[in-house]
């Protein structure tokens, strides 16, 4: 499914980040800001008063005095132009966390933010409680080699100590020349005590879509986010490996700690895997923000069964994919319940370097539900472990083959080997990637009942 440009840069899901360390969107051809909107001190799931439809001239006065007192007392100078700049974010800041003024500066990383280019460390940052906690390191990046995990705290950049009152300051620190050196204090969590991290910033280029085999007859298939061209690069990439090997039996979506993105390449990733339904409606204050997207047939895996990885770091565009897969039947949820960031972003041109983005809607899955600050409960809850072989002494008779004077199998293979029957294979995968390997041990199960299905009678 392909989607006007204007429509594409204006609709983004709310990323669980203030400012994301990823590669942000073209906001150049958004939509001009319509000028009906209500007033904005009105509560949108709140009816509108009539009294809330005037501007109280008491709160404008307000306003005017505070404005007077900390140009004129503030303990250093302080311009009009800074203090007019800091109202607007603090007007935006108030409403939700993902509400902001753009200026240019923040148009530009809102644009690779959106394309996937960038110069940094590789992470997903959200504000909380005065702090930086890590959302998740994105693959292939600085911080995910060097260990930064999810849920992970900043707890100084340079030796500095984040300063919960100067956090764009923070945030902007990340950033920097490629080849630049940065060192991070850690808290891992559930840790006690910090560690330091030395990072090189590199240009980051992301590959949203990687596909690969886990073994014959079953795909993989991670996506890291939802950028402006990763339905057209799930499409050709997977449609390249179905051309070579065939319809595989099933197949592995891997949405694990994706942080979301644009709106439209989730209806068109959604819409890869099903041939009819309802992936996803919008609703809000405005008649624009009222949308409803459905499937188109064309299935990419022909109804191949598929599982689909989510944890807590799966949020906004990539729930959007879980939900629609889910509630339409088309795949099983298998890991931890998804973030809950259940809402829509427009961003609304000022002038043309100037915007605002702005929380417009709240999105529901097919089946009418919304999953802000809920998220989506697996249909196989799995808990975050890993596993590690257990060091054993070698048996030294593990069958009947290994007794003496046993009789052959006259079917026996010549030069076989009876122990490869895959287990090593099952165990390094375990190892490496418990939830992976349970969600290829369940796809097996689906595509062995699929299989067996009996067609009904006619």
């Amino acid at each position: 499914m392909r989607f006007p440009t204007s429509t594409l840069c204006a609709l983004l899901l709310a990323a669980p980040f203030a400012h994301a360390q990823i590669a942000p969107a073209p906001a150049a051809s958004a939509p001009e800001p319509p000028t009906d909107l209500a007033p904005t001190h009105v509560h949108a799931d709140a009816p509108a008063k009539a009294a809330d439809n005037q501007v109280d001239l008491q709160d404008i006065r307000r306003f005017s005095r505070v404005y007077d007192i900390v140009r004129q007392a503030y303990v250093e100078p302080v311009g009009n132009h800074a203090l007019m700049k800091d109202a607007i974010t603090g007007m935006l800041a108030g409403l939700d966390p993902h509400s902001e003024y753009l200026d240019k500066e923040g148009l530009a990383q809102l644009d690779e933010d959106t394309t996937g280019q960038y110069s940094g460390l590789g992470i997903e940052v959200l504000q909380q409680d005065g702090g930086l906690v890590i959302v998740t390191p994105i693959d292939d990046t600085p911080a995910s080699r060097a260990g930064v995990r999810p849920g992970d705290s900043i707890v100084k950049i340079d030796g500095m100590l984040v300063d919960p009152q100067n956090v764009d300051g923070m945030f902007k620190k990340l950033r920097g020349k490629p080849g630049s050196k940065i060192t991070l204090t850690i808290l891992h969590k559930g840790s006690d005590n910090p560690v330091d991290m030395h990072l090189t910033r590199e240009n980051i280029a992301i590959t949203s879509v990687k596909v690969r085999q886990l073994e014959p007859g079953y795909d993989y298939i991670r996506i890291t986010q939802f950028q402006s061209d990763t339905a057209a690069d799930l499409e050709r990439k997977l449609s390249a490996m179905v051309g070579k090997d065939g319809t595989p039996k099933g197949a592995v979506l891997d949405l694990r700690n994706n942080p979301g993105g644009l709106l439209t390449a989730a209806v068109s990733v959604s819409d890869d895997f099903l041939d009819s339904g309802t992936i996803v409606t919008t609703r809000g204050r405005l008649a624009d923000s009222n949308m409803s997207f459905g499937a188109h047939p064309g299935d990419l895996l022909k109804g191949a069964p598929l599982v689909v990885l989510v944890n807590h770091g799966t949020a906004s565009a990539a729930e959007i994919v879980s939900g629609a897969l889910k509630d339409n039947h088309r795949a099983l949820l298998i890991g931890q319940r998804t973030f809950g960031k259940g809402v829509v972003q427009t961003v609304l041109p000022l002038d043309a370097e100037h915007a605002v983005k702005l929380t417009t809607a709240r999105y529901y899955t097919p089946n009418g539900t919304s999953i802000q600050a809920e998220g989506i409960k697996p249909d196989i809850p799995l808990a975050d472990l890993s596993v590690r072989k257990v060091d054993a002494a070698p048996e030294l008779v593990s069958s009947e083959a290994d007794l003496p004077n046993h009789l052959a199998n006259e079917n026996a293979k010549a030069a076989g080997n009876i122990d490869a029957d895959g287990s090593a294979a099952e165990g390094t995968l375990a190892t490496n990637d418990y939830a992976l390997a349970q969600a290829l041990n369940v796809l097996k199960g689906m595509a062995l009942g699929r299989g067996a299905a009996v067609p009904a009678a006619k």
